[in-house]
């Protein structure tokens, strides 16, 4: 089978299927067989590994990891793309491609069946506007995860992995970073895809914490309390956890800062991911 990373095999396969990119699931195919490369090595994938590849599209990506894994299970949306990985895939034969939303796959149940429990690694081209959500259920639902390898907006990859006080810094930061150590392996250009995107690209690389940097009581009641400071970026951090329904008087948030050394009109935005631990803790404890 062709390389579909070179740019005429990839327009060879989408003509012989006269095939139509789809907005809506933001489908731009990869060109550029040394972005490939760079996304195969940075995932340090073995042939121990079962990699789970979220929207393989017409395969580009698929038969790299193939070849470096035991087992490739690829879920592919657009039902459109099915027949064309059937073909661009034929020679392989550990590779399993399940037509489905990825949100509505039991990813801990694949992990279960074709990796014995243990941690799977994922990687993939994300389209962008469902990046946080594929993201963020991986880490929720406590999948056993090794890393994520993913290709994303240039602009996300940034805001996954800078601090407090700068305009990115938001509840992905904050939940990437609890979760993994995030890294940008390489910038990708616009050029490097089919068709072209307009915003540039990154591939970061989430390597999961075997435990989370931060001890925290109630994980789900800390990412509340994050996602209630920075729904209204502009508002201090008492208002923005009284809008955002946060059991906790003005008092005793007032105290709860006070003990924590920090002023209180300070902004949710300035507060760092130990600190966010902490106040969530001192709310829990309040409340038990």
């Amino acid at each position: 089978m062709a390389t579909l990373g070179i740019p005429a095999n990839t327009i060879a396969v989408l003509q012989k299927y006269d095939f139509n990119f789809q907005k809506k699931f933001g489908q731009n195919f990869l060109i550029d067989t040394s972005v490939l490369d760079r996304i195969i090595e940075a995932s340090h994938i073995t042939k121990d590994d079962m990699v789970l590849e979220i929207g393989p599209g017409i395969g580009t990506m698929t038969q790299y990891l193939c070849e470096a894994a035991r087992e490739v299970v690829a879920v592919e949306i657009d039902k459109n793309l099915i027949p064309i990985l059937e073909d661009t895939l034929a020679e392989y034969d550990n590779v399993t491609v399940i037509n489905q939303d990825i949100l509505k796959v039991d990813i801990r149940q694949l992990a279960e069946q074709r990796n014995g429990g243990k941690p799977i690694k994922v990687v993939a081209n994300l389209p962008y506007y469902i990046t946080t959500p594929i993201i963020m259920g991986l880490f929720e639902s406590h999948v056993p995860l090794d890393s994520i390898t993913i290709m994303v907006q240039k602009e996300v990859a940034d805001r996954m992995q800078v601090g407090p006080g700068t305009k990115d810094y938001g509840a992905l930061s904050l939940a990437v970073q609890y979760y993994a150590k995030p890294e940008i392996i390489a910038n990708v250009p616009p050029n490097c895809f089919m068709p072209r995107p307009k915003v540039g690209s990154a591939v970061i690389r989430l390597t999961r914490y075997e435990t989370p940097p931060v001890d925290v009581m109630d994980e789900k009641l800390m990412f509340r309390i994050i996602r209630a400071s920075f729904n209204q970026r502009r508002k201090t951090l008492a208002n923005g956890l009284k809008n955002g329904g946060i059991p906790i008087t003005k008092d005793e948030l007032a105290a709860i800062l006070e003990k924590m050394g920090l002023p209180e009109n300070i902004r949710g935005e300035a507060l760092t991911l130990a600190q966010f631990a902490e106040l969530s803790n001192f709310i829990k404890s309040i409340k038990n």
